[in-house]
């Protein structure tokens, strides 16, 4: 298993976390130098805050565990390709590299509908690598979405 799966992993155990709680199944983990420093989960619902995204969440924590809002030399691992919202975060963290597992085609900034890591009028660039997971970070998006089309068709 790669270092990216590794992280990945977490990021999943992260997204099932949010799930539990009736949120978008997305985990996040920012990793700096070989150690997890920030974690976070979907939570919009519950915390009643649009921001609150599991990239958000994550940037946050580490932000506030280091005592710094940049970022610099971190990988983000999420679950799913972060929206325009989060990119923009990343970038302004001056994180390194974001990992993500399933493309996101509805609001995918990192390539699915737009690609603004790869705008050269923005002042920073993250590497990215999707696709680490994406089967399994991808289904358990589809089966939540399920069970809620479930639950909504039962009510």
């Amino acid at each position: 298993m790669t270092q990216d799966e590794i992280f990945m992993r977490e990021a999943l155990a992260l997204a099932r976390e949010a799930a539990v709680v009736d949120e978008v199944p997305v985990g996040a983990v920012l990793v700096l130098d070989g150690a997890v420093v920030g974690r976070g989960f979907n939570q919009p619902i519950r915390r009643a805050d649009p921001t609150a995204h599991a990239e958000i969440m994550a940037l946050r924590d580490a932000a506030t565990r280091l005592g710094n809002y940049r970022l610099p030399g971190s990988t983000l691992y999420v679950t799913l390709e972060p929206c325009v919202m989060c990119t923009g975060a990343i970038m302004h963290a001056r994180v390194a590299r974001v990992v993500f597992g399933a493309r996101d085609p509805k609001t995918g900034a990192a390539g699915s509908v737009i690609d603004l890591y790869a705008e050269n009028r923005l002042n920073h660039h993250a590497d990215i690598a999707g696709g680490v997971l994406a089967e399994e970070c991808g289904g358990l998006l589809s089966a939540f979405f399920a069970a809620r089309r479930g639950r909504t068709a039962v009510a």
